[in-house]
């Protein structure tokens, strides 16, 4: 890093008259702490004089360096003052200080200190240079100085802003909103304070952001993959790679970035084939669930788009015309329910295809689309055409698996055709042989799948008041589990299932569980303020937004802080909400919304009470679990 990156120009002050030593510290550490870069100015003051006891940090020459490591700097940085009659600072050689360069490293800030004082040293041993710095008329003179020449002296050394990153990251969540861009924040966050410039890409739902270039990813000492879903991998062959999750993203920056950097990461090496580049960091289990969100991230928004249509369509229809053609009475509903029934039939063929993509890249993309078709359509060899049974959402996720697998066998059988034939096995071979055999396996799975679909709708329909009560809670509880992470997802991916099957009470407590845990967090904020810091009732109010909106992801800063306490208390609230949306009779046709769909729901005021039941039980088990940060 720069030495102008970590001096600011309100942290140098020229001609500053000290009467000594100990005055000289406190005006350093008062321009450091004017810069920004000091969590407790008391501390590091005390741990800057502990430092000059050992012994004296002055160089000789005119030149002193104090500096200090520790907890109480929020990020690294520089202060400097200009003492152009001098003031005795215990040199060696008996000379008074006129430079003085103050250094200020966090406890984790893989010694940058030690970088700045080796670098300063060296700059500072050319006289010319230093009586340039002391007679220096400005603050933006005394900077553009300091970057000449160190560019001069590192010009091989200090790499172009384009190159300067020591670790890339990926971050990448199933559905591209929050974790993505929390574990990007978090990885960026902890680099900055260790000292170890970092640059997080984001593969987020509305496309890639702040994209690595290949100069970056050339320059790095490592890389960091913390993604439920899988990424370009080609790009890292030959780089150290760390492989993670992207809730380890969230809540262990500071250890994959030691990974990232540590000589016993291993090298990666590109295969070629997107199933080898998860890494199978947590084996089978791992790569299986990234496949399966991978399908169920772009399956997402057509499940919701098509779903809050639909529900709409009821909204604007009018029951009284033909009841038994509710939602198409109306031409605005009826053109509505067509448009939300075909977005929402692409459920399917998507959860499929792109299941089958991310085992086997590209090929796999029409192969997968076309078994989820098939799975839809019902199709057995009875009855080729289809209709004859329910496979469902299950069938469409073995299709997408068995079209992904059946693509990867047919690119290792044909490994060994001639060179002359490698471009048709795109274009031909792998779709028209992995069509042909996905739609064969899979129209012979289709009747047992389809009986497992029936006897769980007919257990879900036979259930009593009791029974569905405890399914609403088991559902609404797992939706915080783990806010946005493998079991929430099961527990959403479940209720819009569900949907498909005219279960939209399952549905309802789902969204339910769901919009509890930020609601409770922002009310616990709200009225225990005493609980949080400052910045947590900032994030508190953000948190009522995302709660009614149904992005329980808000939740994830306080319980990734807090596990302990916070986890249980939105568990107990959303497994409250769901039980009490099950016994209230609610259901839902939307697949998401939150408050913004409530016209659509059915019993809207016993689904506001099951909500608002909820969070407040959530907001009292965390007031009782958390204490008071006084009492800590």
């Amino acid at each position: 890093m720069k030495i102008t990156e970590l001096l600011k120009r309100e942290s140098i002050e020229l001609g500053v008259k000290v009467p000594d030593k100990e005055a000289a510290i406190d005006k350093l550490v008062s321009l450091m702490d004017r810069g920004g870069r000091l969590k407790d100015r008391t501390v590091y003051k005390e741990e800057i004089l502990k430092r000059e006891a050992h012994s004296s940090t002055a160089v000789g020459e005119g030149i002193a360096i104090p500096h200090a490591k520790t907890a109480a700097v929020k990020e690294a940085g520089l202060a400097v003052i200009v003492v152009p009659d001098g003031v005795d600072y215990g040199a060696f050689d008996g000379s008074d200080a006129n430079l003085i360069f103050m250094i200020a490293a966090p406890e984790g800030g893989a010694d940058l200190h030690l970088e700045a004082l080796s670098r300063l040293s060296t700059l500072l041993m050319d006289p010319d240079f230093k009586e340039d710095l002391i007679h220096a008329e400005s603050e933006e003179e005394f900077l553009q100085l300091i970057d000449d020449k160190e560019s001069q002296k590192y010009k091989k050394k200090v790499p172009s802003e384009s190159k300067r990153y020591r670790v890339l990251a990926v971050t990448a969540c199933p559905t591209g909103i929050a974790h993505t861009f929390m574990a990007a924040e978090n990885l960026e966050q902890n680099g900055k304070r260790m000292g170890i410039p970092l640059k997080a890409e984001t593969n987020g739902a509305e496309g890639t952001g702040n994209v690595l270039t290949k100069e970056e990813i050339e320059a790095a000492d490592g890389i960091i993959i913390a993604a439920d879903k899988n990424v370009d991998m080609a790009r890292f062959d030959g780089k150290r790679v760390v492989m993670a999750t992207v809730s380890e993203g969230i809540q262990k920056g500071e250890e994959l970035i030691q990974r990232a950097l540590s000589s016993e990461t291993p090298v990666y090496h590109h295969s070629g084939t997107v199933s080898a580049e998860s890494g199978d960091r947590d084996g089978m289990g791992h790569s299986i669930y990234k496949h399966l969100m991978n399908g169920v991230s772009h399956m997402l928004p057509f499940v919701i788009g098509g779903g809050i249509l639909i529900a709409l369509a009821f909204l604007f229809d009018d029951y009284s015309i033909d009841p038994s053609n509710f939602g198409k009475n109306t031409p605005l509903a009826a053109y509505l329910k067509t448009i939300g029934e075909q977005a929402f039939g692409m459920m399917l063929p998507v959860l499929a295809g792109y299941i089958a993509m991310s085992i086997a890249d590209r090929p796999g993309l029409a192969v997968g689309f076309v078994g989820g078709l098939v799975a839809k359509m019902g199709a057995t060899f009875a009855n080729p055409a289809g209709g004859s049974v329910n496979s469902g959402f299950l069938g469409a996720l073995l299709a997408g698996f068995i079209g992904g697998y059946i693509v990867l066998m047919l690119k290792k059988s044909f490994r060994r055709l001639p060179k002359s034939l490698e471009g048709i096995k795109p274009v031909l071979l792998y779709p028209l042989i992995g069509i042909l055999l996905t739609a064969a396996v899979t129209t012979f799975i289709n009747p047992f799948v389809g009986a497992i679909n029936d006897g769980l709708t007919s257990l879900l329909n036979n259930m009593g008041g009791t029974s569905k009560i405890v399914l609403g809670a088991v559902v609404g509880g797992m939706m915080s589990v783990d806010m946005g992470g493998p079991v929430n997802k099961a527990a959403y991916v479940f209720g819009t299932a569900q949907l498909a099957e005219g279960n939209f009470d399952i549905m309802a407590a789902v969204m339910a569980g769901g919009m509890v845990p930020p609601l409770a967090i922002a009310l616990c904020t709200t009225f225990f303020k005493k609980k949080f810091t400052e910045r947590e009732h900032q994030s508190g109010l953000v948190n009522y937004i995302m709660g009614l909106s149904f992005i329980s992801e808000g939740a994830i800063p306080f319980a990734a802080s807090d596990p302990i306490r916070v986890i249980p208390s939105c568990m107990a609230g959303s497994a409250i909400a769901g039980g009490l949306s099950m016994a209230f009779n609610c259901t839902l046709r939307a697949p998401h919304g939150g408050i913004f769909v409530l016209p659509t729901i059915g019993n809207p005021f016993g689904y506001l009470a099951a909500v608002v039941i909820g969070s407040v039980a959530g907001c009292a088990v965390l007031a009782v679990l958390k204490k008071d940060l006084e009492a800590k």
